[in-house]
Order: C-alpha cells, then sequence, then structure tokens
C-alpha cells in the first residue's frame, strides 16, 4: 500500500474551486489503493487577516515572526482552513480528520536567526516558531489503516504545552520523514523546475540535490523560486526518499499521475 505525503499552501490551492479539484484527485487516489496524508499551510490567509485586525506581518530570512498575536491568528486562519479542506474532502467522498500538527509532532522553539536589516549582519528572534524535533506517527498510521485521511495543519507544542507556529514546509518534512511514504508531493504554484521560466516544455524531470546547488549557481533557479527548492531540500535532509514538486493550478491534473508508473509529473528531487 502505497503512501503519499501532500503539501499545499494558500499561493497553490485557494478557494472552493481549486480545493475540489485536488480533493476528487485524493479521492481517485485512495480508489486506486494509496493512503495520503495532508499538511496545509495558509501563509497568504495569516498576512491578510493580520492586516485585518491592523497588525503588521513581519518576515526575516523568509520565516514569519510570530509574537502573541500573531500566533492566535495563524492558529485561527489554521484551524479554519483546516475545517474547509476535510469539508471538500468529504463532499469528495474521502473520510478525513483534520488535526493541529501538535497531535502527532514535538516542537522546539526557533533560535535566532542571523539576517540582514539596513545592511548590517545581526541576530533576530523569530519569536513563537516552532521546529519539529519528534514525531510520533502512531496516530497517523492509526488512520490510514482505517482508510481516513489525516490533514493537519502546521500548530506546534513544545514539551510544556506551549503552542508555537511552523512554517508548513517544516511541519511536512518533520511528518514525512517519519512515517513510511513513497513520495512526498509539494504541491506549489509552477510545473516543476524550468530551465526556462517561460517555456514550460523546458521542465526537469528528475534532478539531485547537487543539480540543484548547480542550478542555482547559474541562475537558472531563482527569486521565488528558491524558496520552494529549499523546502523540498529539507524534506529530503530530514530523510524523506523523494520529493515531488507539481502544480496545483493545473485545471487537467494536480497529483493523480503520480500513480502511474513511470510517471513524469512535475519534477522529482532525490538525494
Amino acid at each position: 500500500m502505497d503512501l503519499y505525503v501532500l503539501k499545499f499552501g494558500g499561493n497553490a490551492i485557494r478557494g472552493k474551486e481549486a480545493m475540489m479539484r485536488l480533493s476528487k484527485e485524493i479521492s481517485q487516489m485512495v480508489a486506486g489503493g494509496a493512503r495520503v496524508i495532508l499538511v496545509h499551510g495558509g501563509g497568504p490567509e495569516i498576512s491578510e487577516e493580520m492586516e485585518r485586525r491592523g497588525l503588521k506581518p513581519k518576515k526575516v530570512a523568509g520565516i514569519r515572526v510570530t509574537d502573541e498575536a500573531g500566533l492566535e491568528v495563524a492558529e485561527k486562519v489554521l484551524s479554519g482552513l483546516n475545517r474547509d479542506v476535510v469539508g471538500c474532502l468529504g463532499e469528495a467522498g474521502v473520510k478525513a480528520i483534520g488535526m493541529p500538527g501538535y497531535h502527532c509532532t514535538l516542537c522546539t522553539r526557533k533560535p535566532p536567526v542571523e539576517a540582514e536589516e539596513d545592511g548590517v549582519r545581526k541576530m533576530v528572534d523569530v519569536g513563537l516558531v516552532g521546529e519539529v524535533s519528534e514525531c510520533d506517527p502512531t496516530a497517523l498510521m492509526d488512520l490510514l489503516e482505517q482508510d481516513i485521511v489525516p490533514v493537519i495543519y502546521p500548530i506546534g507544542k513544545d514539551k510544556d504545552g506551549a503552542k508555537l507556529n511552523v512554517n508548513a514546509d517544516t511541519m511536512v518534512a518533520g511528518i514525512a520523514a517519519n512515517v513510511p511514504s513513497r513520495e512526498m508531493i509539494a504541491i506549489t504554484d509552477v510545473p516543476g523546475i524550468l530551465m526556462d521560466v517561460s517555456d514550460p516544455k523546458s521542465k526537469l524531470d528528475r534532478v539531485t540535490l547537487k543539480d540543484i546547488d548547480d542550478l542555482i549557481a547559474k541562475g537558472v533557479i531563482s527569486g521565488g523560486m528558491i524558496p520552494k527548492v529549499e523546502a523540498c531540500r529539507k524534506a529530503i535532509l530530514a530523510g524523506v526518499q523523494e520529493v515531488r514538486m507539481v502544480n496545483g493550478t493545473d485545471p487537467d491534473c494536480i497529483v493523480l499521475d503520480v500513480m502511474k508508473e513511470g510517471s513524469t509529473l512535475g519534477t522529482l528531487i532525490v538525494r
């Protein structure tokens, strides 16, 4: 029984229509004998809600700085999105249960990160932000045994029970490395790694971490693409065997083709 760990954020899957499209594909995967764990973020929605409340979202080195008010917004927005995702899966005929990340992980508070502000390099405290230190997949495996899809949003807790905001890429890497997954699938807003960003036919079917380093050095992978591939690298280094980057905005196929032998959907990233 093949297990796939799927991850998406608000830039790739947004709104009921896109969520139903993904849910129907997951329904077909489950009908075809696959097991699925779904992890989602919600960065754009969190930023919008913060702005609505007059709170200013702040990022340092790509990490959202989180204080008590920010954590409250993140948890409210993510748990609401989680209910929506579970609802869409239900409409598509998939049994699903939503949960926060702390039901299967233990997190530690992220140490200060080095960042450049106003031309000066300094250490910046990112606040109530967590990293996955342990994962106990027992509850997840129990649900999968009952043909239930666990849907996880990235709010963690430390050993003292204090809640932490966790980047969805960090959460999914910690989970995927601790379950017997065939593949982790990063659902993004691009078709994969392209040699030429203006030509979808220039997609690379398979790359190694060294290939990624070379492509970044040559400037082929640049800008907003770098955090996407670095998220995939994080999962590989955490112990995931293969990570596939696919396009969540594709109306024809988001994830279903991964079950086909020799699938060239998206870009497959290996160590």
